[in-house]
């Protein structure tokens, strides 16, 4: 039996990790941590990390913002405990301060996206791209997103430049409305951000070459489709010494 605490845990995600880890009979939910959130039934709460340490939490799991994240994952790292962070918006220098604090145990692992769906969609990306002479990413999310682009849409960029080098340069020289094709990513590859009320998390990886494309898309219309990944990674983190970025790891893949 693994015991889960959970940051933002008042959270439209946090409260959804909550649920999740309560449902699973390998995982007992033991602490929850929210500056908003009062006592909640059964499970320890409060508003700073130290209910996970006077609860004997051995895996948190953060939804919260990048910020936060950063500095609760610190906090664990210090006190035994590995983290789990869903949190996006995590760039390069934070990585580099987790890879420092975590050298394992405890571990920590950082995901773009938790939905297994989205991450088999980044690696048969990622397959197809030497096959393929120009790319473009096509993000969309909820209204209530605050960053662009999605830390899944830069991390599937990342691949697709790791995996190919060929990639045909943009044509456009006429731009009739500024930005009209889009930010530039990793290998320039063009990513497209979306923001539309109804949505929840959805993305297509356009492939292009003479005569033929391909696209792969995934959608997920309910934030429980990223909870079987959750499930997973405080299952199997502690198999994992110090930082891992990105579920497909943990997956074998």
């Amino acid at each position: 039996m693994v015991r889960v605490g959970v940051f933002g845990a008042a959270g439209r995600m946090g409260g959804e990790v909550c649920r999740a880890v309560a449902g699973d009979p390998e995982l007992e939910l033991v602490a929850a941590v929210d500056p908003r959130i009062g006592e909640g039934p059964g499970v320890a709460s409060g508003t700073t990390p130290d209910v996970l340490a006077e609860q004997g939490a051995e895996v948190a799991v953060d939804f919260t913002v990048a910020e936060s994240a950063i500095s609760n994952a610190l906090w664990c790292a210090s006190h035994g405990i590995h983290a789990v962070i869903g949190t996006s918006g995590i760039n390069e220098a934070a990585l580099a301060q987790l890879r420092g604090a975590f050298t394992g145990p405890p571990n920590c692992l950082v995901a773009p996206n938790f939905a297994i769906g989205a991450v088999l969609m980044i690696r048969l990306a990622e397959m197809a791209a030497p096959f393929f002479e120009t790319a473009e990413i096509i993000e969309l999310h909820h209204d209530a997103k605050v960053d662009a682009p999605s830390g899944t849409a830069v991390h599937t960029a990342e691949r697709l430049a790791a995996a190919s080098g060929t990639w045909a340069p943009d044509p456009t020289r006429v731009f009739n409305v500024e930005g009209a094709r889009g930010a530039t990513g990793p290998g320039q590859i063009h990513i497209h951000s979306v923001r539309l009320r109804g949505l929840v998390a959805h993305q297509e990886v356009l492939l292009g070459t003479t005569g033929q494309t391909l696209t792969v898309r995934h959608d997920s219309y309910d934030r429980t489709s990223f909870m079987p990944g959750v499930l997973l990674a405080v299952k199997r983190i502690a198999a994992y010494p110090g930082l891992t970025v990105g579920l497909d790891t943990y997956l074998g893949l």
